[in-house]
């Protein structure tokens, strides 16, 4: 192994691939059916990109993200032209209970959001460098992860590690959301989307700051969603891996349009892992085999990522 494979890996863990079963029947539809995957070996960053790490690469390629960025109204029919100013995504708790079919209720449109300032203008990130680096659209992981000389992982890939070994266990650790009362994921325990136990504060946590799964791997559930190269589709196809990069579910851009906005031509990417926000009371997607669609053009306080390198 050479000097630069050598800082490739740093940080990393080698995964010997193999067939798994991939997927969930016991909880939301889009996660069914259960089947045998196949990934091959993978390096994986043992824990999610933190902002001191995404910081150092900005520092040496002046990147600008994506939400630091005025977006184009051309490419937004109908937009307001007074939207047309960088910003993000931004969770805001609402002051009682909600209706918790309405998201629109808790996230707010935030000018000036960006990945130095996660919640706002207002916020930073000074006291965060060990947290997951968030408002991350799907175009900065890729930078952050060329600029590596990684990738970011396949669905197939995520959902292998994440569960570390374990043969169809429903969490990253075993069978039991809380074993024997002990927390271990950053979730949110509480009345979601106004109460929580613990800090409001940056709703982030350090990285490492929970227990790893079997494989050494931290926060591969919960703390912050992770993007994947997959795009969505509501349904799932096989593939047996013999040629090129083996997958689980295999979906074209055109596939991974939202159909409730047919007229938002927006190509959607599959994250995985559940965030700070997942609750047993609105969203039991702190698991390996769950997944959600996200617009590559939407980056929110919730949503970071880490990468591989396939050997």
């Amino acid at each position: 192994m050479n000097a630069i494979a050598d800082a490739k890996r740093e940080g990393m863990v080698l995964l010997r691939g193999g067939e798994f079963w991939m997927g969930s029947e016991d909880f939301y539809p889009e996660e069914a059916p259960v089947r045998l995957a196949s990934v091959g070996d993978f390096w994986i960053d043992a824990r999610p990109v933190t902002n001191a790490q995404f910081a150092r690469f900005v520092a040496e390629t002046g990147y600008v993200t994506f939400a630091e960025k005025a977006p184009d109204p051309a490419l937004y029919p109908g937009m307001d032209p007074a939207m047309a100013k960088p910003g993000s995504a931004v969770f805001t708790p609402t002051r009682g209970p909600v209706n918790l079919n309405d998201p629109s209720q808790w996230w707010r449109f935030v000018f000036g959001a960006d990945w130095r300032h996660p919640r706002g203008p207002d916020s930073a990130i000074d006291r965060l460098m060990e947290h997951p680096v968030v408002q991350i659209a799907y175009e900065d992981a890729l930078a952050y992860a060329e600029w590596a000389g990684k990738a970011l992982p396949t669905e197939a890939e995520w959902e292998f590690a994440a569960r570390g070994g374990l043969d169809r266990a429903p969490y990253a650790w075993g069978e039991d959301f809380e074993p024997g009362g002990k927390s271990m994921a950053n979730t949110w325990r509480g009345d979601f989307p106004w109460r929580r136990k613990g800090p409001m504060g940056a709703l982030t946590s350090k990285v490492g700051a929970y227990p790893p799964n079997g494989y050494g791997l931290y926060d591969m559930i919960g703390n912050v969603w992770e993007w994947t190269v997959d795009w969505y589709a509501e349904g799932t196809a096989t593939t047996d891996g013999c040629c090129g990069q083996p997958r689980a579910r295999l979906a074209e851009e055109a596939e991974s349009y939202d159909p409730a906005t047919p007229a938002v031509r927006i190509p959607r990417k599959v994250l995985k892992g559940g965030s700070h926000l997942c609750a047993p009371s609105y969203c039991r997607r702190y698991r390996p085999a769950a997944r959600h669609p996200q617009a590559i053009d939407s980056p929110t306080s919730h949503i970071g990522f880490r990468c591989v390198v396939r050997a």
